[in-house]
C-alpha cells in the first residue's frame, strides 16, 4: 500500500518535535572594572571564550577602561553590577552620588553588604542606612552606565546589595522597569543558578568541576553560571581582602576554564546553547 505524503510530513514533524529541547546556559562574568587585570581577563573570556554576559561596577576605578574596551566589542551583552560595597583591603572606590549613610568613615563604601567576622561594625547592614541614599546612588550607577554604554541590558546586584530588605529590592525592580532595563532572571524566566560539580582550590580542579557541572545540566533548562575572570599578575596578587587572599590564583583560574578547550569541545558535543541576558529577554 502506498502511503500518502501527508504520512510522511506528520512523521518528519514528530520527529522534530519530539527532538529534546537543548540546555541553554549563560555565562556570566562579573565586577568589570575593579581592576586592569580583571578587564583583560573578562573580555578575554569573552573573545576567546565561552563568557555570554559582562557585568560592570560603576562606580570602579577602572570603568574608564572598561568602557573603552566594551566600545571596541559592540556585540557583547552588558549589564550594570549595582554596588555598595568597596571590599578590597588596598583599592577603594566611593558612591557616585552624595549618600551619607552608605559611606565609611573614610568616604568609601562599607566593605562589606552583610556582617563579616574579619570587618567587625563594617558592612553596610551594621550602619544607618537610608532607602532614599540608595535609590540617589542606584539612579547615579544606572544613568551613567547608560550614558557610557548605552546597550545596557539589565541590572544585577554585587554581593547580594539588592536583596537586603525586601523594600530594595522592590526599589531595585522599580528603577529596572523605569530605565527599561530587566533584571536578574532566575525568578521571572525560570533561570537555575548552578555552580562548580566539585573542588574549585585549583585551576585543573575548576575545568573538572566545571565539565562534571556540564554534564549534568538538563534538556530544555535555562542556566546561569556566575564567576569572576582574573589574571595572575602583581596587579591582582595586591587586591584581595580578609577572607579572600588567593584572588589572582583564583580568578586565573576561572579564565582558565572559560577559554579551555575541553569544555568548549563538551558544550558542542552536548549542543548546549550558549546565551546571554539579551538573549533570554527577546
Amino acid at each position: 500500500m502506498t502511503k500518502h505524503p501527508l504520512f510522511f510530513l506528520v512523521l518528519v514533524s514528530y520527529a522534530a518535535f519530539s527532538q529534546p529541547v537543548p540546555p541553554r546556559l549563560i555565562i556570566r562574568g562579573d565586577d568589570m572594572g575593579y581592576s586592569h587585570a580583571g578587564n583583560v581577563a573578562i573580555l578575554k573570556s569573552y573573545k576567546e571564550g565561552i563568557e555570554t554576559s559582562i557585568e560592570v561596577l560603576v562606580p570602579s576605578p577602572w570603568f574608564p577602561e572598561a568602557v573603552a574596551m566594551l566600545a571596541e566589542n559592540p556585540a557583547v551583552d552588558v549589564g550594570i553590577h549595582l554596588t555598595l560595597t568597596s571590599e578590597w583591603d588596598n583599592v577603594k572606590w566611593r558612591p557616585l552620588s552624595t549618600c551619607p549613610s552608605l559611606r565609611d568613615v573614610d568616604g568609601y563604601f562599607y566593605p562589606m553588604v552583610r556582617p563579616n567576622k574579619n570587618y567587625p561594625k563594617r558592612s553596610l547592614v551594621e550602619n544607618d542606612w537610608k532607602l532614599a541614599d540608595i535609590e540617589m546612588e542606584f539612579r547615579a550607577q544606572i544613568e551613567l552606565a547608560i550614558k557610557k554604554i548605552p546597550r545596557i541590558s539589565h541590572v544585577s546586584a554585587h554581593m547580594g546589595c539588592s536583596t537586603i530588605t525586601d523594600e530594595v529590592k522592590t526599589l531595585t525592580k522599580k528603577l529596572a522597569k523605569e530605565y527599561k532595563l530587566d533584571i536578574d532572571p532566575e525568578g521571572d524566566y525560570q533561570v537555575m543558578r548552578v555552580g562548580y560539580s566539585g573542588p574549585k582550590s585549583t585551576s585543573q580542579e575548576k575545568i573538572q568541576s566545571f565539565l562534571t557541572m556540564l554534564e549534568r545540566l538538563e534538556p530544555g533548562k535555562t542556566y546561569l553560571f556566575v564567576d569572576h575572570p582574573g589574571l595572575d599578575s602583581e596587579e591582582l596578587s595586591a587586591i584581595h581582602h580578609k577572607g579572600y587572599e588567593e584572588v589572582a590564583i583564583d580568578r586565573q583560574g576561572v579564565t582558565d576554564v572559560w577559554t579551555n578547550q575541553q569544555v568548549k569541545d563538551l558544550i558542542k558535543q552536548r549542543n548546549i546553547q550558549l546565551i546571554s541576558y539579551k538573549d533570554l529577554l527577546k
